[in-house]
């Protein structure tokens, strides 16, 4: 097993917001994909996407994804604030040792999430 999460989807209500978003946090790229009852945008390491559709709301409540910022947590905590999001837990060492770091933060959206780092 590679991974313990196989996929994830980020529901949003403004969908080009959202992209936008991840996009500049996560120094991504994504593709916005329409596909007529549901709209998405996969991230390109094959782990999830946003997702715009029925019955998909965001939700500060339920669980909690954390996105992999590897060497720059420090960076993607600037560009969740750059970017319209709010930091709720900020940079924080894990307790467990050579786990890195984490903060958790409210997208655009209003889903709540969390990033992990090395750093």
């Amino acid at each position: 097993m590679k991974n313990l999460v196989s996929w994830v989807e980020i529901p949003a209500v403004d969908f080009s917001r959202a992209v936008k978003f991840y996009n500049a946090v996560l120094g991504l790229s994504m593709q916005e994909l329409d596909f007529g009852q549901e709209k998405m945008a996969c991230f390109p390491t094959g782990e999830g996407a946003i997702f715009q559709k029925e019955g998909y709301k965001p939700s500060k409540d339920g669980v909690i994804v954390s996105l992999n910022a590897g060497a720059d947590l420090d960076g993607a905590i600037d560009r969740v604030k750059k970017n319209g999001g709010t930091i709720i837990i900020p940079k924080t060492k894990t307790e467990a040792e050579g786990r890195g770091y984490f903060a958790t933060f409210t997208d655009t959206e209003g889903n709540i999430l969390g990033l992990y780092g090395d750093n």
